[in-house]
């Protein structure tokens, strides 16, 4: 059962046979077109494009005409879209709420937000997702009844605002906003079930600018953190060490160039320790090891990158194909390449599942 965190819903998306989604980076847009063929999922298209401008805000209109591109670059077979809000614009954090309807949760959350989400949240929006609750054949009976382990998430109305004003000015139906820290999760549950169902790993998304690290613990996510590195501080610090441009520094630092292993190194290492720093706290708390760390985003396709942090945490890294449980029915070229975009589709991936 994917995450459904939606801020705004579309009144009968589930019936749905198409969905656009679309996972804004600060330098270049994920965008994947989903189509429901019975009970089987398939990838028709993905796209990647530049990000219109990062930086700074960005205006509703300039929002739309990238819209309107990425819909051109999927064939404009639908025009119902959903959109990964970055991990850096939505409040994501697992809590405790009483046994109370949807509607009352949320109300909750906007009247006591700072006690529940350790935030001051003015102007924002609330959501949440009830975790299906374990079975806990030791509990006593007469134990009352519990508390609902809950997913809430907050955004900006204004952003949410924002969002939907370009949709719709790009001629598009906004479907859902959904948190990106989730893409990642909802997708992993479809790809790798047995190893979502029994196991406790960690899911660690390198972003442009950010990276999420998740912690699932037999299928309940117990802990998530933003860490404030990502892939241009890679890139960069690489160029930096190597004397050479960015652009050039971009194109070999998923190689295997024996050269580039120091300058990669040391801008690796703090990202590794940042995320052990993150399994040390869930392993001491909850007195269970992180049995493996899986790892996605365009950083995820370097092997020696994730050498280089299974080095650091001393926990084994792997890539993962967020395509695989789909049914590919991509034209040519892109059918050919899949495998080795697939790192870059994670929340977009996971954001389309939550949609349908």
């Amino acid at each position: 059962m994917a995450f459904t965190l939606p801020f705004l819903n579309g009144a009968s998306r589930k019936k749905r046979t198409q969905m656009i989604a679309v996972d804004l980076g600060s330098r270049t847009t994920k965008a994947v077109l989903l189509e429901k063929r019975g009970e089987i999922l398939a990838l028709t298209r993905y796209a990647l494009l530049d990000a219109p401008i990062f930086e700074k805000k960005i205006s509703p209109e300039l929002l739309a005409d990238h819209l309107r591109s990425v819909a051109d670059a999927l064939g404009n077979t639908t025009k119902f879209i959903t959109v990964a809000v970055g991990i850096d614009d939505a409040v994501v954090r697992q809590i405790e709420l009483p046994q109370i309807p949807l509607d009352e949760m949320r109300q909750v959350l906007k009247v006591n937000h700072k006690n529940y989400l350790q935030q001051d949240l003015p102007g924002h929006v609330f959501d949440c997702y009830i975790i299906p609750p374990r079975l806990d054949k030791n509990a006593p009976a007469n134990s009352g009844i519990p508390k609902l382990k809950v997913l809430a998430a907050a955004a900006r109305q204004q952003l949410i605002t924002d969002f939907m004003k370009a949709t719709m000015l790009a001629g598009l139906i906004p479907e859902s906003l959904v948190p990106g820290l989730i893409g990642p999760i909802n997708t992993f549950e479809l790809a790798l079930p047995e190893i979502y169902e029994k196991e406790t790993v960690a899911l660690v998304d390198i972003g442009f600018k950010h990276t999420s690290v998740s912690v699932l613990d037999r299928s309940e996510l117990v802990l998530n953190r933003m860490v404030n590195l990502g892939g241009d501080q890679l890139t960069q610090g690489l160029a930096d060490s190597m004397g050479i441009s960015y652009a050039e520094a971009e194109g070999i630092k998923v190689g295997m160039a024996p050269e580039v292993e120091a300058g990669l190194q040391s801008q690796v290492i703090p990202l590794g320790r940042e995320i052990r720093a993150s399994l040390d706290f869930f392993e001491h708390q909850n007195d269970r090891p992180v049995s493996q760390v899986y790892v996605s985003g365009g950083s995820a396709r370097s092997e020696m990158i994730l050498q280089m942090l299974h080095q650091e945490m001393l926990v084994e890294c792997k890539t993962w194909n967020p395509t695989g449980f789909l049914q590919l029915a991509l034209p040519g070229q892109q059918a050919v390449e899949v495998d080795h975009i697939g790192p870059q589709l994670t929340v977009a991936v996971g954001a389309a599942l939550a949609a349908f």
